[in-house]
């Protein structure tokens, strides 16, 4: 436990946080993966050219300091980059490597004068309590899905069984064991992890499971993204019969066991997860409004099977919004942005529900204000980000 003194010294630091936060973990980052370059599958390279990962990083130690005298209201936080770092395999070797960089960047970027040799022992000690924490439970996580029947630990070569495109941009990969043994079922709503060796340079990613496990296979649905590199070689390059190595299912955006009815709410290949927690909800009889926004008919992936699903489940209500006319590829539910208006046309009549929405950032950010506005209590909307977390507020 970190003493008075240094929780002190760690809440003093958070109005430096505010202000040079990202330029501290833009530079922590350059220091670790030009020192460390065994650490690099670890991180998102297009994240980092972004931005995105340095200003998740500033975001999660402003928070944490923020915190220090109540490490209980960072739950969320917490669960979620533990699932992160389990779906990536981070060990507690990389945790020293971590430290040693971040201390470094602090003294580097806030100056001797600032950083001196308290403030540095004082958040060497905060970021060990906090390394701990993730430590001991990953670890509990790594045995338990060891344990799990069908699981593994690190990772295990899997074989492409099928390769089905669901859009002009989104095509489903369908993925079944090499040594033909039982694969672990997962939550609806999780993301498994990959490993790929490209160049001679390994890369790992995570993508949304798209359906529940069928004939011992995982199902990912991935969108090719300009310049990814794991995306065009999944459509370009991998192909049926060829290996590519998982780790076990991971993530805390998964489908709770509820009897409001339930509403899912998608963007673009958003609707990956939305999909397998669709195939689970609809085991029970609770109503579901399934609301999905595309640019347009040719990127709305999965159109038939939802149509199919509506045709047999008269729980199932669908709405389609396209941003953009579409006469070559109806039909859709409407034209334009998913507005105000429109989303609560579309909700139940009740607002106590339990609503689930995954897209880009803005879109989230908008849809969560409209949830509000239109009543339904904030405890009951649940969201995930793709890409490092960041808040919609």
């Amino acid at each position: 436990m970190l003493n008075a003194s240094d929780r002190a010294i760690v809440k003093a630091t958070v109005p430096l946080l505010e202000s040079g936060g990202e330029a501290l973990a833009t530079h922590f980052y350059k220091k670790l993966l030009g020192r460390y370059p065994q650490v690099r599958p670890l991180f998102n390279q297009a994240h980092q050219a972004s931005g995105a990962q340095p200003r998740a990083l500033a975001n999660a130690v402003l928070i944490y300091a923020r915190h220090i005298d109540q490490l209980q209201e960072l739950g969320e936080l917490v669960t979620r980059i533990i699932n992160k770092h389990v779906a990536l395999q981070i060990l507690p070797e990389h945790y020293p490597l971590v430290g040693e960089c971040l201390l470094e960047a602090i003294r580097d970027v806030l100056g001797a004068q600032v950083a001196t040799d308290a403030v540095i022992a004082a958040w060497g000690n905060a970021y060990w309590q906090l390394a701990n924490i993730l430590i001991g439970a990953e670890k509990d996580i790594y045995e338990e899905k060891a344990r799990a029947p069908g699981g593994w630990r690190g990772a295990r070569e899997f074989k492409l069984v099928a390769k089905v495109p669901e859009s002009a941009e989104i095509t489903s990969f369908y993925l079944a064991p090499a040594d033909g043994q039982p694969i672990v079922e997962f939550i609806a709503g999780q993301y498994i992890g990959l490993q790929l060796f490209l160049g001679g340079e390994e890369l790992r990613r995570n993508y949304s499971l798209s359906g529940l496990v069928r004939d011992n296979q995982y199902r990912i649905s991935v969108k090719r993204e300009n310049g990814g590199r794991v995306s065009s070689h999944l459509h370009d390059e991998l192909n049926i019969g060829d290996s590519i190595n998982l780790f076990t299912p991971s993530g805390e955006f998964t489908l709770r066991q509820s009897d409001k009815p339930l509403v899912l709410i998608s963007g673009g290949v958003g609707i990956t997860p939305t999909l397998a927690m669709l195939q689970a909800a609809l085991e029970g009889p609770r109503p579901i409004h399934f609301i999905h926004c595309a640019r347009n008919g040719s990127v709305h992936a999965f159109r038939d099977w939802i149509e199919e699903l509506v045709s047999k489940h008269s729980q199932l209500k669908r709405f389609y919004i396209y941003d953009e006319e579409d006469h070559a590829s109806p039909p859709a539910d409407a034209t334009g942005l998913l507005d105000q208006s429109r989303l609560e046309q579309w909700l139940p009549e009740s607002r106590d529900l339990d609503a689930y929405l995954l897209g880009p950032q803005g879109f989230m950010a908008a849809v969560k204000r409209q949830l509000r506005a239109a009543g339904v209590p904030d405890e009951q909307v649940h969201y995930e980000f793709f890409g490092p977390a960041t808040a919609l507020e």
